[in-house]
């Protein structure tokens, strides 16, 4: 059985600087600084952030579930401004899922603001369809919305 969540966040920041967030080790940065508390502690265990980068993520003390995930980034479109990964330990595998890929564009809306679309897609048996019930995308609109409301005020000191 395949699945597919998305959202779309609207950034008041430029696709460019979006992308520069985004696109490499500087999103995991972000998220310890920004979100370490809510999302958890994103290490490299592997890589510059190119292609073939792994990363570790253990959720904060108390989350739910399985403590850490880790995944390799299998794409970064610059042209495109899109970034996937996939998952290959932890989390989502741990659980069950065959698959669990997190897709990330950054589509430009005009000359001073973008939209940050987030997509997991995943991949499980079916005989286990009760699997997709823990699938969310609120982290990922969680943290396209700090992320860009840290951007704007950056954008607004400058």
């Amino acid at each position: 059985m395949r699945g597919q969540q998305s959202v779309e966040t609207p950034v008041g920041v430029p696709a460019t600087i979006v992308w520069d967030a985004y696109r490499g080790l500087e999103l995991g940065r972000l998220v310890d600084q920004l979100l370490g508390d809510v999302i958890g502690k994103v290490e490299v265990v592997q890589g510059d952030g190119g292609v073939g980068t792994i990363i570790k993520l253990t959720f904060p003390p108390g989350t739910p579930g399985i403590g850490y995930l880790k995944e390799i980034f299998t794409k970064i479109d610059d042209d495109n401004r899109v970034k996937e990964t996939e998952l290959i330990e932890g989390g989502y595998k741990d659980l069950g899922f065959d698959l669990f890929r997190c897709r990330l564009e950054i589509i430009e809306k005009d000359a001073k603001s973008s939209i940050i679309r987030s997509t997991v897609e995943y991949e499980i048996d079916d005989t286990k369809p009760e699997l997709a019930s823990f699938v969310s995308i609120k982290h990922f609109e969680l943290m396209a919305e700090t992320i860009g409301k840290y951007l704007t005020d950056k954008k607004s000191i400058k």
